[in-house]
């Protein structure tokens, strides 16, 4: 259904661009701008979203048409996906289009992927469909555990997988976690997303998943948006989602990409952003909790500390008064923990420092 309803959004596309040539007019190509300007954080949701402002690109104009032509490659080449049952990558949809325009005309459609990869969000935008739905895939990165199945139904065939039987590797998540895929047979009481690989496969040899009953996920540093999807999806399910970072501008922004969306995805915010998730740590406020960890510090680098006070710009950050509080402490401070500084005392000291920050409801908004 959703394959369909892509075809005959490309279609009209394809259509409304004829219409206007056969009545003179000079064919165009509307989105919403996805510049900064136009980057909203919706207070009342809780996630950025695109605001209203529209851009236009017209064929007759020097300026835009090279870029309408680009649009409309883009989107031809994945009405042919659509209609052969293919999938590729966005890799894979560059080298498809990086093709000579003609024997006689020394340029292509692209030369690098830096100009192909705007123009397929922009073709999202447009038309109100997700790359996913376009037979477009990203990089697939992620993993998780727990007592939840996995309904696969791609290529015609069904096959179901249990997370809580996936040993020392976990189940990979795809990049498209919407279509020809389900969630079912959950029997976990929360998520909890752990940021580093190595601190989840240390949870996971623990069975943390299995003693705490959650599902462990690991995104592998910043979320990509399948992993983000997944998450919101799992949140839907109405399953308490929490996550733990390292104490640090970079490992804090992955929590508020997670929480509230990000800049670059504003236009799918609805569909990326939890914004009830919760921060369980590493916090700076652990210093005073444990000891020990005053002792595992690492200086902050200027780079560190100037994301920092960027991060204390942004509105959906700074309305809390506890983040504030973070951020000051680093910058004042400048040092930085890893969440992989728990394994200090004992190795199987993080579980028990999440298990207590979860049951006393030590988290940040």
């Amino acid at each position: 259904m959703q394959e369909k309803a892509a075809l005959k959004k490309l279609e009209q596309l394809g259509k409304d661009v004829v219409s206007e040539i056969e009545e003179g007019k000079n064919p165009r190509f509307v989105t919403a701008a996805r510049t900064r300007s136009n980057i909203v954080f919706d207070k009342k949701e809780g996630y950025l979203r695109l605001g209203a402002a529209k851009e236009e690109r017209n064929f007759i104009n020097v300026a835009q048409a090279k870029k309408f032509m680009q649009t409309i490659a883009i989107a031809a080449k994945c009405h042919k996906f659509l209609e052969e049952d293919l999938h590729t990558s966005i890799r894979g949809l560059f080298y498809q289009l990086k093709f000579s325009l003609g024997e006689d005309v020394d340029e292509s459609i692209f030369s690098e992927q830096a100009e192909s990869n705007p123009l397929i969000e922009d073709l999202e935008v447009a038309i109100n469909v997700k790359r996913e739905e376009l037979n477009l895939n990203a990089t697939r990165r992620g993993v998780l555990a727990g007592n939840m199945k996995v309904v696969d139904t791609s290529g015609g065939e069904r096959i179901e997988m249990d997370c809580s039987k996936t040993g020392r590797t976990g189940w990979s998540i795809p990049s498209d976690v919407d279509n020809e895929i389900d969630f079912v047979d959950i029997r976990a009481k929360y998520v909890l997303v752990v940021e580093k690989d190595a601190i989840w496969q240390r949870l996971n040899e623990d069975k943390f998943w299995k003693k705490e009953n959650c599902i462990l996920l690991t995104p592998q540093g910043q979320a990509t948006r399948g992993t983000r999807r997944l998450i919101r999806k799992l949140a839907d399910k109405k399953l308490p989602v929490f996550v733990f970072t390292d104490s640090d501008a970079w490992g804090w922004y992955i929590y508020w990409t997670i929480k509230t969306g990000s800049i670059n995805l504003a236009y799918i915010g609805n569909d990326v952003a939890t914004p009830e998730a919760r921060f369980i740590g590493v916090t700076m406020s652990d210093l005073d909790k444990y000891k020990f960890l005053n002792k595992l510090t690492i200086k902050a680098s200027e780079v560190d500390l100037k994301r920092a006070q960027e991060m204390l710009q942004y509105e959906w950050i700074k309305k809390h008064k506890e983040w504030v509080v973070e951020l000051e402490r680093m910058i004042k401070g400048k040092i930085k923990l890893e969440q992989d500084a728990l394994q200090g005392p004992n190795l199987t000291f993080v579980g028990d420092y999440i298990k207590e920050k979860i049951s006393k409801e030590q988290y940040l908004p």
